[in-house]
């Protein structure tokens, strides 16, 4: 009997997971599960752990490279109406972990509901962004998280709340393997006053980030204090090419996928960036994208 009998409808077999990131690029997976409830994913996730097959999880790969072997075992994405479902109670939103990031921040601009304003821009589900604690200059998701709802590794669902919930650069404490949704607490603004701020970020970020070209968001985390991307420039990197792989000449904390590149490439060109910039700061550059 095969693993996920019964399950065939939301089971693909050697899977391209370059179709499901930003960048593009990276090999197959033995499965690709989309699971469009929470009924359906615990019964994917029990069926993985009973049969001893690792699992992953993917939101919309836009800080994720994966290697152009690609990845064993199951990957799982969340899709459907019940995972993208948002719901609105005053200044209180539930809102599922499919639902995409950049879409919830501009609703809640023209409800006048603020606190996220500051991720406008930011790709990504708010899965991925609540597990990553996503965020830039101007703000990050944390600040508006109340709790968490979870799903373990043997489907159990829980729930995790602040202050036991504590957010940080680029991470959060969780430790449970699926994040389904988010409770956020927002505050009534106006919604004119949001909108001319959320102008504001867009201008910049259009201004200083390579937007319209194949990449995955910043690929090294700020040391304390300090600007990967100023370091990286400072380094004399930016342009730096490794295959079709190069770092950009808007942001040298962006590396653009060009044509024929490979995730080889990226990952080489990483390694580059990382040499230089402790030979020339002594400072080891941390990743903030996810590898696999």
């Amino acid at each position: 009997m095969s693993i996920f009998s019964g399950l065939e409808k939301i089971v693909r077999t050697d899977s391209h997971l370059c179709n499901y990131t930003w960048f593009g690029l990276g090999g197959s997976a033995d499965y690709v599960i989309t699971p469009h409830t929470v009924d359906e994913l615990a019964v994917v996730i029990k069926r993985c752990n009973e049969n001893d097959l690792p699992f992953r999880i993917i939101g919309y790969g836009s800080n994720l490279l994966v290697r152009d072997e690609g990845v064993r075992g199951a990957v799982i994405k969340l899709e459907g109406d019940e995972f993208s479902r948002v719901d609105y109670q005053g200044e209180t939103v539930n809102v599922m972990a499919g639902a995409g990031l950049s879409k919830l921040v501009l609703e809640l601009v023209r409800k006048g509901l603020g606190g996220l304003e500051a991720l406008t821009g930011i790709p990504g589900s708010v899965g991925g962004a609540v597990m990553m604690n996503a965020g830039g200059t101007f703000g990050d998701i944390g600040a508006g998280v109340e709790s968490v709802t979870l799903m373990d590794k043997a489907g159990a669902v829980f729930e995790k709340a602040k202050p036991e919930l504590v957010f940080d650069y680029r991470q959060v404490n969780i430790t449970a393997r699926m994040i389904l949704g988010a409770k956020l607490k927002l505050v009534e603004t106006d919604p004119e006053q949001m909108l001319r701020t959320t102008k504001e970020i867009w201008i910049y970020k259009k201004n200083s980030q390579p937007l319209n070209t194949r990449n995955a968001g910043c690929i090294f985390k700020n040391p304390r204090g300090l600007s990967a991307g100023a370091m990286i420039d400072r380094a004399g990197l930016k342009g730096a090419r490794v295959g079709g792989a190069v770092v950009s000449e808007k942001h040298a904390n962006f590396i653009i996928a060009e044509k024929d590149c490979t995730s080889s490439d990226v990952l080489e060109l990483i390694d580059l960036i990382r040499r230089r910039v402790k030979d020339e700061f002594d400072i080891e550059l941390e990743l903030e994208l996810e590898i696999w």
